[in-house]
């Protein structure tokens, strides 16, 4: 069974990211199983996951994890920018260095706050003399694209706040935030499964089972397992035509009495 219905399945599904984090793999499949969107996870031998969906609806599973900011975005740490090797670098690379490690961790940093999609910040440290009476002071932009939906617009000040005590010498007026709201576009209903989506399911495993059918008896043990689903699927196909406004629950539930 197993190996009629993988060479069913097999054919008709296609890669939709590859190389992600285990929790994003799992957050995505959620994400795709509530809007009724089948995938799968492969896992690499690096650890890294692959979803895999049906190429029917390959474009709303994109546009669906789009919409909710996956995949998410891997921001690099201070301890990654600053690897050692065996270069030597020049204070203007190390200084260049800093400020992109400072701005990946910010960024990591404002995008796990619940409703942000992404994020990005740019630091400014300018390079003042130490004698000079007037120098050019340090400054921040930061950039929130958010779920509408969500209330990160009111939280401005916290934002401001947490870019101020992480950079040396910035204050808070010389941080500017700058937020987009991220309008979703009206998504199809979700599709509720059908009477003869089921039928068809059933006999896609009648087809699959005939590669077992001369195993003799787990054939046979195959056959008198499936015989329960097949007769539902019977029942479901002749009480559809008086059925067409009943929801799926009714008609699992039985024939009323």
């Amino acid at each position: 069974m197993l190996l009629g219905s993988a060479l069913l399945l097999g054919g008709c599904q296609t890669e939709l990211y590859s190389a992600l984090p285990e929790q994003d793999a799992n957050e995505m499949i959620a994400l795709l199983m509530q809007r009724n969107i089948a995938a799968d996870k492969i896992m690499a031998k690096d650890g890294t996951d692959t979803i895999m969906v049906d190429k029917s609806h390959f474009a709303e599973a994109v546009t669906t994890l789009h919409d909710a900011g996956f995949p998410r975005k891997t921001f690099e740490s201070m301890g990654d920018v600053f690897k050692s090797g065996g270069l030597v670098a020049s204070p203007m690379q190390e200084r260049a260095r800093f400020l992109y490690a400072l701005g990946q961790e910010l960024s990591g940093t404002i995008s796990q706050i619940d409703g942000v999609l992404s994020a990005r910040v740019a630091v400014v440290l300018p390079e003042n003399d130490i004698l000079d009476r007037n120098p050019t002071p340090s400054a921040a932009s930061v950039f929130v694209r958010y779920d509408s939906a969500s209330n990160v617009d009111h939280l401005v000040p916290q934002i401001k706040m947490l870019v101020t005590n992480s950079v040396q010498g910035l204050t808070y007026d010389k941080v500017s935030v700058v937020l987009v709201p991220a309008l979703r576009p009206a998504l199809p209903p979700v599709r509720a499964a059908s009477y003869g989506s089921l039928l068809g399911i059933v006999m896609a495993a009648l087809f699959g089972a005939a590669g077992v059918a001369g195993l003799g008896t787990a054939g046979f043990v195959f056959r008198e397992r499936l015989r329960p689903l097949i007769e539902m699927s019977r029942r479901m196909v002749r009480r559809e035509p008086n059925m067409a406004d009943a929801a799926p629950v009714e008609v699992l539930a039985g024939p009323a009495h």
